[in-house]
């Protein structure tokens, strides 16, 4: 018979943005990777100036060059630790995803993300993750992309994480899913983009003293009023899932 079925359940009421590198991890997982490996002068320093996304594809393919493969790069995201309280975190959000839709988008790449989520047992959470493209090739080696092109003038030249908010709301609202708010969780320079795009009734979470979090203080001492979203900076991911738990009820 017609109509007996269960209902649709309602779309979630709320877009939870993260980003990964020391916001998710508490390290810079390029930085992990490279860690106790020697590189040659010419890759010790990244690039002043220069894309740092094209200087990491020369430093992964110079790496396998040298017999690093594949599994040993899994290895070394998979053990890089979880922020302070994150465990914690994504231990609450496991249980709200009826209210909560969440996103990962970082300029690591998508196979140490997903390496390290599936460790944590926390990929599934994710209904999606934009980040660069790394995937292994004929010979049997990790390679680098970028994530795409983009005219934003303060943004790294592979990746605008506030365009890919922009268009991932865009494309969520076509599929009739509209957000009552926007939480982003984030700590470098290139979450203040996405960040300066949210609105009055969204939250940003910057980690307490660095990058993001310094951005929005400048920008709320300069032009009081502009920056619109609340802001709660973090030291513990626990105290962005009190946040939430409040929110939520």
């Amino acid at each position: 018979s017609q109509g007996v079925g269960m209902a649709a359940a309602p779309p979630p009421r709320f877009l939870l943005v993260f980003d990964f590198d020391e916001t998710i991890v508490d390290e810079n997982s390029d930085d992990s990777v490279l860690r106790g490996r020697a590189l040659p002068e010419p890759l010790r320093q990244s690039p002043e100036g220069g894309s740092y996304n094209e200087h990491m594809q020369r430093v992964l393919g110079y790496l396998g060059e040298q017999g690093v493969r594949p599994a040993d790069f899994r290895a070394v995201y998979e053990s890089i630790p979880l922020s302070p309280g994150m465990a914690e975190l994504l231990q609450f959000l496991s249980k709200q995803q009826e209210l909560l839709e969440l996103v990962l988008i970082s300029d690591a790449n998508t196979f140490g993300i997903e390496a390290k989520l599936r460790a944590a047992g926390a990929r599934s959470l994710f209904r999606k993750i934009f980040s660069n493209p790394a995937s292994i090739d004929r010979r049997g080696l990790l390679t680098l992309g970028p994530y795409h092109s983009h005219r934003c003038p303060q943004c790294p030249p592979n990746m605008c994480k506030g365009k890919i908010l922009g268009e991932y709301l865009q494309e969520r609202a076509r599929q009739d899913v509209e957000f009552q708010r926007v939480l982003y969780v984030g700590d470098g320079a290139n979450d203040f983009c996405p960040a300066g795009t949210l609105r009055a009734a969204d939250v940003a979470f910057p980690r307490k003293g660095y990058p993001m979090h310094r951005l929005i203080q400048e920008r709320q001492e300069k032009q009081p009023g502009a920056f619109q979203a609340a802001v709660v900076p973090w030291e513990s991911a626990t105290e962005v899932a009190r946040y939430l738990q409040e929110l939520l009820r």
